[in-house]
């Protein structure tokens, strides 16, 4: 991972009013910084949504969170990709891929 990224853009189930149980672990590690959109669609997969980055006007909304601690970004990944199911054993395959992408929040734009 990227060690120049602070920054962490969720969507779907890990918004803020959700109170999904993963939540815990991003409001543990992250402040959130506002309101922000990603360039993609979702899709309704079922239990969660799915993203699908496509150029603009797709737009994808979301929220913008910055790392409490910078030493404890790649951490605090981590532990939330253990949750979601992104850590797997050998030979299965994760249910999603994280990308960094920009992030458009209050005028500005933001790697995520």
């Amino acid at each position: 991972m990227n060690q120049s990224i602070h920054h962490l853009f969720v969507y779907g189930s890990l918004l803020s009013g959700f109170q999904h149980p993963a939540y815990a672990y991003i409001s543990r590690y992250f402040t959130l910084v506002s309101k922000a959109t990603a360039n993609g669609h979702i899709y309704d997969i079922g239990e969660y949504p799915g993203a699908v980055p496509a150029p603009a006007p797709a737009l994808i909304n979301g929220e913008l969170y910055v790392v409490n601690h910078s030493d404890e970004f790649s951490f605090a990944i981590k532990q939330l990709d253990d949750y979601e199911g992104f850590l797997v054993e050998p030979g299965e395959i994760p249910l999603f891929r994280r990308e960094t992408v920009d992030v458009t929040h209050d005028n500005n734009s933001t790697s995520a």
